[in-house]
């Protein structure tokens, strides 16, 4: 592979990078859903989730469609949705491996 492939992949990685772009790609699973929707399940000012979705759309990671005055977004490909469902096993296996470890830490000091 070239670097250039590294470097997009790694730009990828990036742009998932952040705590509420995670949360409206976990919504957008379900289906497409207006900007209310997301703001109304989601902690953050209005502004900033403006700023994340604008992230998100300019990697093409969502797409947005304007219904009348709603603007309404989408995951771009089907696959966003089996990458977070395997971070989210991956991430469940680590936890239990580190559950193990501290109750194996915990029986040590009894």
């Amino acid at each position: 592979m070239h670097v250039e492939v590294y470097q997009a992949k790694a730009d990828f990685f990036r742009t998932l990078g952040h705590p509420a772009r995670i949360r409206v790609l976990e919504l957008l699973q379900e289906g497409p859903l207006p900007v209310r929707d997301l703001l109304a399940q989601i902690d953050i000012e209005a502004s900033s989730l403006s700023q994340q979705l604008a992230v998100l759309r300019r990697a093409g990671i969502v797409s947005a469609i304007r219904e009348g005055s709603t603007v309404v977004y989408t995951l771009a490909t089907p696959e966003l949705a089996n990458l977070l469902g395997t971070a989210r096993r991956i991430l469940t296996d680590m936890l239990a491996d580190q559950g193990e470890l501290l109750a194996e830490l915990r029986a040590e000091v009894t």
